[in-house]
């Protein structure tokens, strides 16, 4: 078999043989523009068919992309995977929803308009249908009908509804809280926007805390639902399910009220605080309690200890920096004690309070038990401060001494010196301790999650509007300034045309007065419209859904159509959106699933995520400025090439290269499979048959490499090895042409073979194979047709090769007919020459023969 080590090796002597013999010469810029013409012409060609087609459907789908201006190639590659499956699962008989659309709303339009002085609508529209025009061009197989623009009113309305939809079911809320803010984009940040303490769109930005009220949606109460869902998704990559599970970070323990002892409380204050801790069995070896410097019994007892207010703004100073750094858990540890004392109501000891800068407000209660013996952290803290260590958990075979602290293991390990639980081991203490808490009223096992609520405003302008106003005179029920939802008939909320755009005084829709302007929808005076908009990844969290109902004016989708064809059977994106939209939309999924909108509780059972297009060492983005746009390389060497190059050049799952020599020599590749197509594959001669050795052999390549790549979209989606398995066959083919041309290849045999190498190429070279399917005289369009089907008799080796060892060291490798029995196998390792002159003068004590793989000789 001629292998395809590299593309050079595939056309050295293309470029020698010329077209002397009449042929015409490959033209991509020819061809692929006439197939464009006849494809965009024909709208119904890559549309879904009804749900009643009697196939079994397959939904195929890309993550849309940000209308920036230009494709580049790592788009490319993500599209091109998408269109070779969805061609591929046509050709298998699948009923295929492969659609597109444009995530468009977002701060690059806000920010061109700014630098050049063009309404983001414009831009952003200019730029949709320069990126739709490319997609054309590459040839990718959308359905146009079902396109989706999400800064468009008849797609962001529903946004809105939805919102509303969540107000009504407490699922929406406002409150003022600390949030991310980016200096650079002039707008809060969501925390799975916060990557290493840096703006996910700034990378060289800090982000910063400040205090702001905000909209927020509650995906808190699915964090269950959110964790538990990750074991089903089995179609989903291991990776993107681990970091879903640490960012939702759930913790199992318990809640303790230690009471504030008497004589430290102070008038008015809390009686008692509250902590949350995952070890309440160490609770024995508690010997202080440390609340953060925003916990209200923290405030109270600053409110009247104006040192001890001092020392807390300190230390919000160094939470603050620490943020910013993103490396919360570096922090220098500092902590004041406050004089104070709370009472431990496991043992009714007096344990002095302290505030530490190392206690956040956001994690758990905002106040600990601290355990020096048994926490690194609080071991730590306790060794700067000379704090009480007291160890209360000790191995379940008694070896103390050879146990450094802090002794933080959990299973294999006892309570000690621990009331009547002492002896306990830790799980089974910590489920009857907490249990013992809730009988006795000071405490019961809760869970926390790492997982916040979504904060979905952003005060900059081209976002969703918030559909929520300020009635200004209030009403019954309503007070002065308190919010009012809209009703659904004012829906949408058209976000002003004509508007200026800046990074000052907050929300650029709070200076236009007609927009701010409005009525209370319930009692027709005068209210303030919310300014503020929504976060751009509410948009791509459900836009897949509208694909399936488009244009319905009525409703979000048609909840028949979104149950036919969800889950999606296969979604394609990159592994940067685990923790930001494919969280988002899994919880999107939930809310509409329990609006009665949908059947399924996940949006997708599989997920593949590519691997980056690389050049000159970093990721292709345009802020690197190292783009390769594929306009160049299709005007250089065709559409087909270039996309073929991004599925060839490294499994799709790997990190790409970026070789501008390789979309080359796979034009050359692609030239010479229409040299041989138009040379033999449409020519009427029968052949007279006379050469069954290399008919034969060309069939049994053919059929090899029909079964390899059909199990590789099955599975494994290893692209690269699939084309190089058609250059493998087309140079069987190369070899046979002597034959072909003396007339002794059956006309049969070349038919079958450049009609399937037709089929095979569709979904990698859709322009070529189109061409090619006309020239063989093929009806109708070439990934309509039924793919090929491999027959395993004609895939068979004719030989296999057996390695022959004597004593576990190889002598020689033998070949013998497939199928070949253990008699035979060992007949022919024993005859042959290599082993007869290895086995001279020695007696063979046994042959051991494993079918197929191999022969052990046991000589002495």
């Amino acid at each position: 078999m001629r292998g395809a080590n590299s593309l050079q090796s595939l056309d050295m002597s293309e470029s020698a043989r010329s077209v002397s013999e009449g042929q015409q010469r490959y033209s991509p810029a020819e061809i692929e523009p006439k197939w464009q013409a006849r494809w965009d012409a024909d709208a119904s060609l890559y549309a879904a068919e009804g749900h009643d087609s009697g196939k079994p459907k397959f939904y195929c789908l890309e993550m849309l992309p940000y209308p920036s201006g230009q494709l580049h190639m790592g788009h490319v590659r993500n599209y091109a995977i998408g269109d070779a499956l969805a061609r591929f699962m046509w050709m298998r008989g699948f009923n295929v929803l492969h659609p597109m659309g444009w995530d468009a709303f977002g701060l690059p339009a806000e920010n061109a308009a700014l630098k050049n002085n063009t309404p983001p609508a414009e831009w952003t529209l200019k730029n949709i249908a320069a990126m739709r025009r490319q997609m054309r061009r590459m040839g990718l197989s959308y359905d146009w009908s079902t396109e989706v623009t999400t800064c468009l009113p008849d797609y962001y309305r529903w946004n809105q509804w939805f919102f509303l939809k969540m107000y009504e079911r407490g699922l929406a809320y406002r409150k003022k809280s600390k949030v991310n803010w980016c200096p650079e984009c002039q707008t809060v940040l969501a925390n799975e926007q916060v990557i290493d303490s840096k703006c996910w769109r700034h990378e060289d930005t800090n982000v910063e805390q400040r205090d702001l009220t905000q909209w927020f949606l509650r995906i808190t109460k699915y964090a269950d639902e959110l964790l538990s869902g990750l074991d089903t998704l089995e179609g989903w990559p291991d990776k993107v399910r681990t970091m879903q599970r640490n960012w939702i970070g759930r913790s199992d323990g318990a809640l303790v009220d230690f009471s504030v002892a008497e004589g430290s409380a102070v008038d008015g204050g809390a009686e008692k605080i509250t902590v949350f801790t995952t070890r309440v069995d160490t609770i024995f070896g508690a010997t202080s309690v440390q609340l953060a410097p925003e916990h209200p019994v923290a405030k109270s007892f600053a409110a009247c200890d104006t040192v001890l207010t001092g020392q807390i703004e300190e230390m919000l100073a160094q939470q603050k920096v620490a943020r910013e750094a993103g490396d919360l858990g570096a922090i220098e540890k500092h902590g004041v004690d406050t004089g104070r004392f709370a009472v431990n109501p496991f043992n009714g000891e007096l344990v002095p309070i302290w505030v530490a800068n190392y206690i956040l407000a956001d994690y758990g209660t905002g106040a600990i038990m601290s355990v020096p013996a048994h926490d690194e952290w609080d071991f730590e803290f306790a060794g700067k401060y000379g704090l009480t260590v007291r160890r209360v958990i000790v191995s379940s075979s008694g070896a103390i001494e050879s146990e450094q602290l802090p002794y933080t293991v959990e299973d294999d390990a006892v309570l000690a010196d621990s009331g009547e639980w002492t002896g306990e081991s830790c799980v089974e203490a910590q489920r009857k301790m907490a249990e013992f808490a809730k009988a006795n009223g000071f405490g019961t096992a809760t869970v926390t999650y790492r997982l916040k609520d979504w904060g979905v405003s952003r005060q900059r302008y081209w976002g969703t509007p918030i559909p929520m106003v300020y009635c200004e005179n209030g009403h019954a029920g309503t007070e002065p300034g308190g919010v009012v939802p809209l009703p659904e008939s004012a829906l949408p909320v058209v976000l002003p045309a004509q508007i200026e755009i800046t990074q000052q005084g907050g929300s650029p829709l709070g200076r236009v007065t007609d927009f701010v302007n409005t009525t209370c929808p319930v009692c027709g005076g005068p209210a303030r419209r919310e300014t503020d908009t929504m976060d751009t990844f509410v948009d791509s969290s459900w836009y897949f859904y509208r694909y399936t109902d488009a244009k319905n004016g009525a409703a979000p989708f048609d909840s028949a159509k979104a149950n036919y064809w969800f889950p999606i059977d296969q979604y394609i994106g990159g592994v940067e959106h685990a923790i930001l939209h494919l969280i988002y939309s899994r919880f999107w999924t939930k809310v509409m699933r329990d609006l009665d909108l949908i059947k399924n509780d996940e949006p997708a059972a599989r997920l593949f995520t590519q691997g980056m297009v690389i050049k000159d060492g970093a990721k292709m983005s345009k802020s690197k400025g190292n783009v390769v746009s594929p306009d160049l390389m299709i005007e250089r060497y065709g559409a087909d090439a270039t996309r073929m190059y991004a599925l060839f050049a490294a499994p799709p799952d790997r990190d790409l290269e970026w070789q501008e020599d390789g979309v080359a020599g796979i034009s050359r590749f692609l030239g010479r499979v229409y040299r041989l197509t138009l040379k033999y594959g449409a020519t009427s001669s029968e052949g007279s048959g006379s050469a069954p050795a290399a008919e034969a052999t060309l069939l049994r390549t053919l059929h090899q490499t029909i079964a390899k790549i059909t199990e590789d979209f099955s599975g494994r989606w290893h692209f690269n090895t699939c084309i190089a398995a058609i250059m493998i066959l087309v140079n069987e083919i190369a070899a046979a042409e002597p034959l072909m041309d003396a007339g002794k290849i059956s006309g049969a045999v070349i038919a079958e073979v450049f009609r399937s190498l037709t089929l095979m190429l569709t979904p990698f070279a859709p322009f070529l194979a189109a061409e090619l399917w006309e020239q063989l005289g093929g009806e109708g369009a070439v990934f309509r047709v039924a793919w090929p089907v491999a027959d395993a008799d004609l895939a068979r080796e004719a030989e296999m090769e057996i390695p022959v060892q004597s004593n576990g060291k190889l002598v020689t490798v033998i070949k013998v007919p497939a199928g070949s029995d253990e008699a035979t196998i060992k007949a022919a390792a024993l005859a042959d020459a290599k082993v007869v002159a290895k086995m001279e003068g020695k007696t063979v004590v046994k042959v051991i023969v494993v079918p197929g793989k191999l022969v052990n000789i046991v000589v002495r």
